[in-house]
């Protein structure tokens, strides 16, 4: 019997279970290393982008405010009452409505929608803390913003032109008879309503850029309002002479000039507003940037 127990002691199964029994003493095996590169720190902020329930609901408000106000204008345009004394409506030509201004009322109040996502992507982790963290796994900074902005810039162009095209087919039955309707088809009315997604979508991204560069929610949407849409009122206080000169190149002005129908004597081609306007986003995305090197959270 002593004989039987002491191979029963010496089979191979029992040899191998005591050989892959963990050494206590071994040093614990070390975490692997995952180096920061550009695409990781781009699906890190998509996946901060849509887990807020914030970017879900500002963003369908742009789309509902661009596709309302441009239907309703469409169906209560009447020709009598064009001739205002009020402001050019988006995307018109020297104040006279088009069906494709009227479509594109709305990007008044969609700008503002998407500019303040823009913000608060941005300024909102510096009033939470969470910057810290952020920059903790991505030292080199930069590469924070850039994906900040390549996450929410192309996520607004398309759906604000997706926004911008069915304004512009809803509202075209409200339009039928009259001398300013077109189709989708016509000369520029595509370039047209998609030169509104480019806008809006650049007008995320300088939400994002003015978040970084002043880091207080309430600031950087105060800035982008009074750049937007006060700026324009308060320059019409200078002289006509001085006025007329600059005007054009407002980011507000420049950008509309992107998505007019038709280019006025004193506006920019929708090629030189876009180039104007989207200098504006790269001027501001550069000051974000050197603050963001040269400051610290």
């Amino acid at each position: 019997m002593p004989a039987i127990a002491s191979r029963r002691s010496q089979r191979p199964g029992k040899d191998r279970n005591l050989s892959a029994a963990p050494d206590p003493g071994a040093p614990a095996p070390r975490p692997t290393a995952y180096k920061v590169t550009g695409l990781r720190v781009l699906r890190s902020e998509w996946a901060k982008f849509w887990s807020l329930r914030s970017s879900l609901i500002t963003l369908g408000v742009a789309v509902f405010l661009l596709i309302l106000f441009g239907t309703i204008a469409s169906y209560t345009y009447s020709p009598d009452t064009v001739a205002t004394s009020g402001p050019p409506a988006p995307g018109s030509s020297s104040g006279q409505s088009n069906a494709v201004s009227l479509a594109l009322t709305g990007v008044s109040f969609a700008q503002l929608a998407i500019g303040v996502l823009g913000v608060l992507l941005s300024a909102g982790e510096y009033s939470t803390g969470m910057i810290r963290s952020t920059l903790a796994a991505v030292p080199r900074r930069l590469p924070v913003l850039w994906s900040k902005a390549a996450v929410l810039g192309p996520v607004a162009l398309i759906l604000t032109t997706v926004g911008a095209l069915a304004a512009f087919q809803l509202g075209t039955p409200g339009l039928d008879g009259e001398k300013i309707s077109v189709s989708l088809g016509d000369d520029g009315v595509l370039r047209s309503l998609a030169g509104a997604g480019v806008y809006l979508g650049l007008v995320a991204v300088f939400g994002v850029a003015l978040g970084v560069l002043l880091r207080n929610s309430a600031g950087a949407i105060a800035a982008l309002v009074g750049v937007l849409l006060i700026l324009p009122g308060l320059a019409s206080l200078l002289p006509d002479s001085l006025y007329d000169n600059i005007s054009p190149y407002f980011p507000s002005n420049a950008g509309s000039a992107v998505y007019a129908l038709h280019q006025s004597s004193d506006s920019l081609s929708p090629g030189a507003g876009l180039a104007v306007f989207a200098g504006w986003v790269a001027l501001a995305l550069a000051g974000a940037g050197y603050r963001l090197v040269k400051n610290d959270a």
